[in-house]
C-alpha cells in the first residue's frame, strides 16, 4: 500500500502513454534513406527534399546514404525498420527492376507503403556526332546497314538505361549490341569519339553534351517532348505508347498506420508543388510530381509487370 501511494505521489503509475497520432507527427527528426552514394541527381533531389520538408515540418530531416547490391542494401534496411514515419525510403527506378533481376531480402509489394512519387526525369538517345543520323527511323535504317554492329552505352547491365535500350529494340526491331559501363563516365567519352555509336542516359547528365555539340540527340524516350531539350522528338511521337521516363518516389515499412502515410504523401505534395522546389528541380531536368499513395502503388505495379516482361524477353542475367 505504501508503495503504490508512493508512486502514485510520484506519477509512476503503469497508465501507457498516449500513442502519437498522424497531427502530432513528427516530434522528433526523421531520417530519408539514399539506397546511392553522395553526389549526382539521385542525391540532389533529395536534398532539394529535405531543405523542402525543414520547412514544413520544423524538424530535422537526415539524408542517410546506404548505397550497394543496386539499391537493394538502403531499400531493405527501409522495410526493417519501425513503421513510425520516423524512417523514409527514397526509390529510384530500380525499385521496378530488381525483382525481375535478382533474389532480394525483401518483397516490393508486401513490404512497403509507397508513399509518393516525387519526381520523374527523362532519358536520352544520342549518338556521336561521327553517325550520320538524325532521327530515329534513320537510326533504324543506319543500324541494319550495320548488321547488327551499331552497340550503345548505359552505365550498366539492369540499369533503367539498359532495359529502355531493350524495349526499344523490342518495339522497333532496331538492332544494337549493349556495351555496358561501370557509370556514364567512361561511356561520354567513348561515344563522342565513335567508338561506341550510341548513348541512353538521363537528360540531366547529357544535356550539356547535346548543347556543346559533343553529342546528337536523337529522341527522348517519353511520350512527349522534354522541356530542357524541346527540339528534340519525344518517341513517343514515332511509337504511341512508348513512355519511358526514371521516376524517384518515397516507401515506408507497410505496417505505417494508414492515416500516417497519407499526412506524409500530403506534406511531400505541398513541398514538391512549392515553385522554388519545382524550379530548382526543373533546373536538372526533373519534373517535381506529388502524387496519392493509390497512385504511386498502381504505378510501381504496371512498371514491375513491364520490366519483368523486358527481362524475360531479352534474357538478361546479372553476374
Amino acid at each position: 500500500m505504501l508503495a503504490a501511494t508512493a508512486a502514485t505521489a510520484l506519477g509512476l503509475t503503469s497508465r501507457p502513454a498516449a500513442a502519437e497520432t498522424a497531427a502530432d507527427w513528427p516530434s522528433k527528426a526523421v531520417r530519408l534513406i539514399v539506397p546511392n552514394v553522395p553526389g549526382g541527381g539521385i542525391d540532389l533531389i533529395a536534398r532539394t527534399l529535405q531543405a523542402g520538408l525543414l520547412k514544413v515540418w520544423t524538424q530535422q530531416v537526415m539524408v542517410d546514404y546506404k548505397p550497394g547490391a543496386g539499391t537493394a542494401l538502403g531499400t531493405e534496411y527501409v522495410a526493417r525498420a519501425a513503421p513510425d514515419g520516423y524512417t523514409l525510403g527514397l526509390v529510384v527506378t530500380t525499385h521496378v527492376i530488381n525483382p525481375s533481376l535478382r533474389k532480394l531480402p525483401y518483397d516490393t509489394l508486401r513490404d512497403f507503403s509507397h508513399v509518393s512519387l516525387i519526381a520523374v526525369s527523362g532519358l536520352v538517345l544520342a549518338v556521336s556526332p561521327k553517325v550520320p543520323v538524325n532521327s530515329l527511323k534513320e537510326l533504324i535504317e543506319y543500324a541494319k546497314s550495320k548488321r547488327g554492329a551499331l552497340s550503345y552505352a548505359t552505365p550498366g547491365v539492369g540499369s533503367s538505361m539498359h532495359l529502355s535500350g531493350e524495349l526499344l529494340k523490342q518495339q522497333t526491331g532496331l538492332e544494337m549490341q549493349h556495351v555496358p559501363y561501370k557509370g556514364s563516365g567512361s561511356a561520354y567519352s567513348d561515344v563522342f569519339e565513335g567508338r561506341v555509336e550510341v548513348l541512353i542516359d538521363p537528360i540531366g547528365s547529357a544535356i550539356s553534351h547535346v548543347r556543346g555539340g559533343r553529342l546528337k540527340a536523337i529522341a527522348v524516350l517519353g511520350a512527349k517532348r522534354d522541356a530542357t531539350l524541346p527540339t528534340v522528338a519525344a518517341i513517343g511521337e514515332t511509337i504511341p505508347g512508348f513512355n519511358v521516363q526514371s521516376i524517384t518516389g518515397i516507401v515506408v515499412p507497410a505496417a505505417t498506420p494508414p492515416e500516417l502515410v497519407k499526412k506524409i504523401s500530403a506534406d511531400l505534395a505541398r513541398v514538391l508543388k512549392s515553385p522554388e522546389i519545382e524550379g530548382r528541380l526543373r533546373e536538372v531536368g526533373v519534373e517535381a510530381v506529388g502524387s496519392t499513395p493509390a497512385e504511386f502503388d498502381t504505378l510501381v505495379r504496371a512498371e514491375l509487370k513491364r520490366w519483368d516482361r523486358v527481362v524475360k524477353q531479352a534474357a538478361i542475367a546479372l553476374d
